[in-house]
């Protein structure tokens, strides 16, 4: 039996660094020690619990199936024990100088960032936020450990075992220029099946399903662009005849500034739901529930 007397809490706290870096080098910078001492940190955490817990791999330290499944357990406990010791410690938004870690796609950037980074400058001036992109597997883990403090979207990955709200429902329009053979009509099925398309695939994200559902209605189309981004899209519809199906609030967004006409879409789309996750061991952590009450008071409908 491991008893925790035998191990010295400064080890767990390697642990749980270099399960989240998996370099001896990042994790040695973030603790202000040298590679040497952090390798002799994970031979003494070895020894005490019988079990490599890391092996080098082209890619990094990868870990044993021990240290996965002992990671939750010490991150859990590190961080209540943490908050425990900081209990008066409160969020102070005005005063505090805390960088949080946002996942959202190029859409979510385009919507809630300018007025969000408005608001920051009034009520936390000190605070930073940066924004990451949903790479797949990791964005569970980087909710666990923390490196990510919120992720917003449409993300059904992550619809068991973390906190969510729901924010907006998001629908789906046509997006043709000003003076397109199309922009006085009514979209039909049928011009739309005849018309020359953009196809955007945004298969990092949930709203690549739209695309899927298109290709399941029977509706065939005249694919002329494929991309992987939405971002791109309505800049290339402002000097094209083409058309391209894209969220509501992207639409709205750029309709005005580069002169571009919203149509109703001709086929019955699912509006996609905009949730708000986070990972339970931080749904006290009084920075994150701030910034979860921030987003919802700016952008919920």
């Amino acid at each position: 039996m491991i008893r925790l007397q035998d191990i010295d809490l400064n080890l767990l706290v390697v642990f749980q660094l270099m399960y989240r870096e998996r370099k001896t080098g990042a994790v040695a910078e973030q603790l202000g020690l040298t590679q040497p001492a952090i390798s002799n940190a994970l031979a003494r955490l070895r020894l005490a619990l019988h079990d490599e817990l890391f092996e080098r791999t082209a890619r990094g330290m990868r870990p044993t199936p021990f240290a996965d499944s002992i990671a939750e357990s010490v991150s859990y406990a590190l961080s209540t024990l943490q908050d425990g010791l900081n209990y008066q410690e409160r969020f102070d938004p005005q005063s505090s100088d805390r960088v949080f870690c946002v996942n959202m796609t190029d859409l979510g950037e385009i919507h809630m960032l300018p007025r969000l980074m408005a608001y920051l400058a009034e009520h936390a001036p000190n605070l930073s936020i940066s924004t990451v992109r949903d790479n797949g597997h990791s964005l569970r883990e980087e909710l666990e450990t923390g490196s990510v403090d919120l992720a917003i979207g449409l993300l059904p990955q992550l619809e068991a075992g973390f906190y969510q709200r729901r924010l907006f429902d998001q629908e789906y329009v046509c997006l043709v220029r000003e003076g397109h053979p199309l922009a006085e009509q009514t979209l039909t099925l049928d011009n739309f099946s005849k018309s020359e398309h953009i196809i955007i695939e945004a298969q990092d994200t949930g709203h690549g399903r739209v695309e899927k559902q298109l290709a399941k209605s029977g509706i065939l189309r005249v694919s002329k662009l494929k991309l992987p981004h939405f971002i791109s899209a309505p800049y290339i519809i402002a000097h094209t005849d083409l058309v391209a199906t894209v969220t509501e609030k992207l639409a709205l967004q750029m309709a005005n500034s580069l002169d571009l006409v919203i149509k109703p879409h001709p086929v019955d789309i699912p509006a996609a739901q905009i949730n708000m996750f986070w990972h339970r061991r931080f749904h006290q952590d009084s920075g994150n529930v701030w910034l979860r009450n921030v987003f919802f008071e700016l952008f919920s409908e």
